[in-house]
């Protein structure tokens, strides 16, 4: 569907004009995580509070799920109130029947935004809107994949309950134009219901161009070829993968992975194993100043993941001017290709990218300006008046 075929269509970030009204809305975002927990769909539905807090009266639904002894309740930054329930996690799924108590109490007129990428939180989304007469937008970040022994009822789950979700949503609000497809296609959205708003950068992430890479001195080795992950230590992400294509590298490289997650202990084993403790540096969490230093550092950043929606990280990437080398799945092939290096999602085919890229670094520079070139408008004031727009249009 093409933009000329459907005017309710949010064009790319960088030409969205800003809010229709300029007016004042409660906004509650339900999300099954929220930060201190470690994600990318954590860092997005934060600062999309915080900042629609600037214009709006906001609120946060979701789970005590890696608060790390965060309090239940609490107003944080730009004034957001934050509610975070007992949740009991399974199959990576956090369940937290008192979020229910709490939807049941939303005031009719407010902007109802789900953020979507795991189950039950929907649901409990879409019986509180038939109950209350609520309405809702619905933020689809990623598709929800199989996870443990429960992961067979899957297919039911998103036939008969997930995509009831989606299509009693008064909005739909995708990443990609590949994902407003998708939700068409698979869940049956009516495409003039779906609105394309990417995600976004934060404004110190854009740094300045880099300075061309040092020839080594003749009879002196190249120093090693500095690669950066950043990422939660999780399943989805595979470190464990590039783990395994470190191993096959035969070119001068160390990698620095910057995050931490429930898989950290057994990467570090396998780490040792592979005979990697010289090359693989494990950083843990950064923020802030720490984590753009991570960034302007390095000279190759690499995601190794299963799938994805739109990485942050990748986009902080760009900005950074740092080249991007990602596994070739969905969500990836969106956000990079035409900027970066996609290869397919081998150990094999990472650890040839990797030696090709430390042979020939004269290919960096290229990949690093495509990468920047393509985010130079991702701006998150651009997201966020682009947020806005959809629920002018919605009606809100």
């Amino acid at each position: 569907m093409t933009e000329q075929s459907s005017p309710e269509h949010i064009p790319p970030v960088g030409s969205v004009a800003g809010s229709a009204s300029g007016k004042r809305r409660r906004v509650v975002q339900v999300t099954p995580n929220y930060p201190p927990l470690l994600g990318g769909l954590e860092q997005v539905v934060q600062i999309l509070a915080t900042r629609l807090a600037a214009r709006n009266d906001v609120s946060v639904v979701t789970t005590d799920n890696g608060a790390d002894g965060a309090p239940r309740q609490a107003v944080e930054e730009g004034g957001v109130q934050v509610r975070r329930h007992r949740a009991l996690t399974v199959a990576h799924t956090p369940l937290a029947p008192g979020m229910f108590g709490s939807l049941l109490r939303i005031r009719r007129g407010t902007v109802v935004h789900l953020h979507c990428a795991a189950a039950v939180v929907p649901e409990q989304v879409w019986l509180t809107a038939r109950l209350r007469g609520l309405r809702y937008i619905l933020h689809f970040h990623m598709e929800v994949d199989a996870s443990g022994p429960l992961g067979r009822l899957l297919p039911f789950y998103k036939k008969h309950l997930f995509g009831r979700v989606v299509r009693s949503a008064a909005g739909v609000i995708v990443l990609t134009e590949s994902q407003r497809d998708f939700l068409a296609e698979r869940y049956g959205a009516d495409r003039a219901k779906i609105y394309v708003v990417p995600n976004g950068v934060a404004d110190e992430y854009f740094l300045p161009p880099r300075a061309p890479s040092v020839e080594p001195a003749v009879g002196s080795g190249p120093d090693p070829l500095r690669l950066l992950f950043v990422g939660r230590l999780g399943t989805q992400k595979n470190v464990a993968r590039l783990l395994d294509a470190m191993a096959k590298v035969t070119e001068p490289v160390r990698l620095r992975l910057v995050g931490d997650g429930d898989l950290g202990p057994a990467l570090r084993e396998q780490a040792t194993r592979l005979g990697l403790d010289d090359r693989v540096e494990f950083a843990g969490r950064k923020h802030g100043e720490d984590l753009i230093k991570e960034y302007a550092d390095a000279e190759l950043f690499v995601l190794p993941s299963d799938r994805e929606g739109m990485a942050l990280v990748v986009l902080e990437a760009m900005a950074a001017g740092l080249p991007v080398l990602a596994t070739a799945v969905p969500g990836n092939i969106e956000t990079v290709e035409g900027a970066g290096l996609l290869v397919p999602p081998t150990p094999q085919d990472l650890a040839a990218a990797i030696d090709n890229l430390a042979r020939d670094r004269s290919a960096l520079a290229a990949l690093a300006a495509t990468g920047s070139a393509r985010v130079i408008g991702s701006r998150w004031d651009h997201v966020v008046s682009a947020i806005e727009d959809v629920y002018e249009q919605v009606g809100f």
